[in-house]
């Protein structure tokens, strides 16, 4: 039997180091060492042995066992080597090569011109307000004095959650948050998304921003209300620019008006795109009507105020000169780069 060992350990030395491959090793360490091996095998038969020879085999085998299992390690940890080496080697790069390209993001024209009248507006000593796109009809319409069932709810349908719950379709619900909060003088803007249940077209999205507006303080005129919008203007698109205010109706404000630009194209000498008015509709303003202060708990005999409400779409399209809204949100990489 101790020949028997000799043998296994010599020959499974020698196949240890001629083995050039881990798959070669593995099968190498099943054939001696597993439960069916060839070492395993001598040991089942050391019941056979005398009393005397069995510690001497015993001390043997464990020391076969060893030198064949450390055989196998040592060649196992070379083969890993030189194949990690082998993959390095197959692997490397070529830092003399020059990197890929990686393309960076941009402001998207709504944010952009965004930040910019948030500038100019924090630069007339505005703040900015946020407010829930998800509100109450409350607060999106009664508060500001459209009650339920008034014919003016028609040309702002919008999506209900709830009978009373739905999504605002525009940013003066803000202004009443604000004003129910904090006491005047108040000179904010809200700027934000708001939704209408209208048809997708060049001019028309049942998504789009706004930016609305509010100043109450005691004297405030409607002077006060030309001369910032006034100001605004000239910030966006030039000295030259002018605006024209129209009479108009808004539950909320009394007196109201249209607010008109002076044409980008024909600079108010009519064209095909102003339709030969000379002027664009650009956004809705008026002051505060006295029914709106007295619900947020301003007392209308001291204060007063003014409000306008702005679509930033329209105000992006006139100054890059685009002529459809889609264009906005189609998400096209061709045009955005533009801006």
């Amino acid at each position: 039997m101790k020949q028997q060992l000799e043998n296994i350990e010599k020959s499974a030395m020698s196949e240890a180091s001629s083995s050039d491959s881990i798959k070669a090793l593995d099968e190498l360490r099943i054939k001696y060492l597993g439960k069916k091996g060839e070492l395993t095998a001598i040991l089942k038969q050391m019941g056979k042995l005398s009393s005397e020879e069995r510690p001497v085999i015993g001390q043997l085998a464990n020391k076969v066992r060893q030198d064949i299992e450390s055989a196998i390690s040592g060649k196992m940890s070379a083969l890993k080597a030189k194949e990690q080496e082998m993959k390095m080697a197959a692997e490397s790069i070529d830092i003399t090569l020059p990197g890929k390209p990686q393309s960076i993001g941009r402001l998207h024209p709504l944010k952009i011109v965004e930040n910019e009248i948030k500038e100019i507006f924090l630069g007339m000593g505005f703040s900015i307000a946020d407010g829930p796109e998800v509100e109450y009809d409350y607060y999106n319409f009664e508060a500001l004095n459209l009650p339920p069932d008034h014919p003016a709810r028609d040309t702002q349908d919008t999506f209900y959650i709830t009978d009373n719950i739905l999504l605002r379709t525009q940013t003066s619900s803000v202004q009443v948050h604000v004003m129910e909060n904090q006491k005047p003088p108040i000179r904010i803007i809200s700027p934000g998304c708001v939704y209408r249940s209208d048809a997708v077209d060049a001019t028309h999205s049942p998504l789009f921003h706004q930016i609305e507006g509010l100043v109450v303080d005691k004297g405030i005129t409607m002077a006060d209300l030309k001369g910032t919008l006034e100001t605004l203007m000239k910030k966006l698109y030039g000295n030259d620019c002018k605006i024209r205010l129209r009479p108009h109706h808004f539950p909320f404000t009394e007196p109201s008006a249209e607010v008109d630009v002076m044409c980008f194209n024909c600079h108010g000498e009519g064209c095909r795109i102003c339709k030969n008015e000379g002027y664009i509709e650009l956004l809705g303003a008026g002051m505060v009507h006295p029914k709106v202060l007295e619900g947020c708990g301003i007392d209308s005999s001291v204060y007063s105020g003014f409000a306008f409400g702005l679509g930033l779409e329209r105000i992006v399209m006139r100054r890059y000169n685009i002529s459809d809204m889609r264009l906005l949100f189609e998400n096209d990489v061709r045009f955005l780069e533009q801006f």
